[in-house]
């Protein structure tokens, strides 16, 4: 049975979970998410896994790029569930789900799009394997992930993006860089897709 003490709240401590989306405005990590959703090449239908959604930015950036696409949020914090529950009051196509990425509780070739942002350095680097691992079970053939996080060195364990991209590909992706961001006081970002072959 899993408890509260085995994964990191979304701000680092439960009682600052109020001001986590305040913390992201701050920090300006809207540009960033915005091109994780662009770069996901979404699609009317597409079933698509939100792995560590925390309070739902990202995945509410998902729902608006496209309103048709079956979008399913996953994150161990139930006090950020119920946050991002509260955003998505009455959108329709759209579940929040307790879980862990390195244990997905869904089906092989379940999802078209797995997105993971700024979710993968909380994680020691066998669980990061293990829940790479599992997007690419969960994902149908031809499907792909998109990974949105750190490769500085601002307390993040991921050191750059050859490490990422080893990892997307330690796991059968065919891995490549879209791009590198900048954030306002914790350095760059990565933005990376791992295509999943037929």
């Amino acid at each position: 049975m899993r408890n509260h003490r085995d994964y990191l709240p979304a701000a680092g401590h439960d009682v600052l979970l109020p001001a986590y989306d305040l913390l992201t405005r701050v920090l300006g990590m809207a540009p960033s998410y915005d091109a994780l959703v662009a770069g996901a090449d979404l699609f009317p239908g597409a079933r698509v896994l939100e792995i560590g959604c925390g309070t739902g930015n990202v995945t509410m950036r998902v729902k608006h790029a496209q309103p048709e696409v079956q979008l399913t949020g996953l994150d161990p914090d139930p006090r950020a569930l119920t946050r991002a529950r509260r955003k998505a009051d009455g959108i329709s196509g759209l579940r929040f789900e307790q879980g862990y990425a390195q244990e997905l509780p869904y089906a092989d070739r379940s999802f078209d799009r797995v997105l993971s942002s700024m979710m993968l350095h909380h994680l020691d680097a066998d669980l990061r394997a293990d829940a790479v691992a599992e997007a690419y079970r969960v994902l149908s053939p031809g499907g792909s992930m998109h990974v949105l996080d750190f490769v500085g060195n601002h307390g993040s364990t991921v050191d750059g993006t050859d490490e990422l991209l080893e990892l997307l590909r330690g796991c059968g992706f065919e891995a490549t860089v879209m791009g590198t961001r900048r954030t306002r006081l914790f350095g760059p970002v990565a933005l990376l897709r791992g295509m999943r072959g037929s």
